[in-house]
């Protein structure tokens, strides 16, 4: 009477089979993937090797486990994906390490008649179910510890890199730490305003996801009550580019400190920003956001050194430049409630030479004395250039 094999002899016998094909079923996997996937090609030969490798330890893995007739989970972590360099995680794509999982599994499916022992084909196939199943968990799982620990590490990173720039501590460095994080912009502008109510990470989370729609890049940090945001590819207009993250802030202004050239420069911008948050409760009607130059009046007043200077450079001495019926006339006006006929009298002139005269004010500073917020910038800007002559006379 003929001897019937039970399971246990099947596997067994499937096992060895197994286990004299593993370098036959690497070698053929390698070769399916040359074929089958063009990344793969286009690979260094070191990192085809080290993508063999990763195949072969599959094929071995699931021998082994086969072996213990499925009993134990395999480690893949460790046996499969453990035995290729970090570098090949980065290298490697989640969905291309499922295509080499696949490739891999097609080999052995098209062996499996010849692998199996007699009557152990249905045995195989389906255990070759369950390990591209336990494979497939497995490589998710290693590539979402990956990302969980390169995304703190960025975290970390980008916190670096905004305190850094708020320090005014800016070097080579700082462009290569901003380069890890995929920055590539020319022209930075910084947003300030007050944190809100959310945890820090959910907080930058909404900010990378606000800044992948508008397709710019950004550094976000949260500081204390303070969220900072620096903003890349600024265009002609900083409003614009702070759009999208204006609602990101919590209650309260947000300022925008001015367009600047790159990362190194970003410093300026980020103090005008936060010079133009401290001083902005002087003007309680300010739009939000709101541009630091526009809040250069109440920055001075507030102390700001920058504010002044600018106040000084940009606006008092090209006036005073311009000649002393120039300073005059724009003093009477602002002192007589910026009424045209009341300066023409007191300087014996023609009303229409206050226009003009004003209209050059305008032309060397870009202010125009008869607008509201304008002429309280003017007026401000007069005051800080006489205690600047002031000084230089005493």
């Amino acid at each position: 009477m003929e001897n019937v094999k039970n399971d246990g002899d099947i596997r067994e016998e499937t096992t060895e089979r197994l286990e004299q094909a593993m370098g036959s079923l690497g070698t053929a996997a390698t070769a399916s993937m040359e074929e089958r996937l063009p990344w793969f090609r286009a690979m260094s030969a070191e990192y085809r090797s080290w993508v063999g490798l990763v195949a072969q330890a599959g094929i071995a893995g699931f021998v082994e486990w086969f072996k213990n007739e499925e009993k134990i989970r395999p480690a893949i972590a460790g046996e499969v994906f453990g035995t290729a360099p970090r570098e090949l995680m980065r290298a490697v794509r989640l969905q291309q390490t499922v295509e080499i999982v696949r490739v891999v599994i097609d080999v052995v499916e098209a062996q499996v008649n010849k692998l199996a022992a007699p009557g152990g084909e249905t045995q195989l196939r389906e255990a070759i179910l369950r390990y591209t199943r336990e494979v497939a968990f497995g490589a998710a799982q290693v590539y979402a510890r990956a990302a969980e620990t390169r995304g703190a590490w960025d975290a970390r990173l980008e916190a670096l890199i905004v305190d850094a720039l708020l320090r005014g501590e800016v070097d080579e460095s700082l462009h290569s730490w901003a380069a890890a994080l995929g920055w590539a912009s020319t022209s930075v502008a910084v947003m300030a305003g007050h944190t809100p109510d959310d945890e820090p990470e959910a907080i930058i989370d909404d900010i990378r996801i606000a800044s992948r729609r508008a397709r710019v890049d950004v550094l976000a940090g949260v500081q204390g009550s303070r969220l900072i945001v620096i903003v890349g590819g600024v265009e002609d207009d900083p409003l614009a580019a702070a759009k999208p993250f204006t609602s990101k802030f919590g209650a309260g202004p947000v300022v925008i400190g001015p367009r600047v050239e790159d990362l190194y420069a970003a410093t300026g911008s980020a103090r005008a920003a936060l010079a133009g948050l401290q001083a902005v409760a002087g003007w309680p009607d300010a739009p939000r956001p709101v541009l630091a130059g526009a809040l250069l009046a109440e920055r001075a007043l507030d102390g700001d050194q920058d504010a002044r200077a600018f106040l000084v450079e940009e606006v008092y001495e090209p006036l005073r430049d311009a000649g002393a019926p120039l300073l005059d006339t724009l003093t009477t006006y602002l002192e007589q409630g910026s009424s045209l006929e009341a300066t023409a009298r007191l300087l014996f002139v023609h009303p229409n030479t206050v226009r003009y005269r004003l209209r050059r004010v305008t032309e060397l500073t870009g202010y125009v004395p008869a607008d509201g917020r304008a002429a309280f910038t003017l007026r401000i800007a007069l005051v800080l250039g006489r205690f600047v002559s002031r000084e230089a006379h005493l």
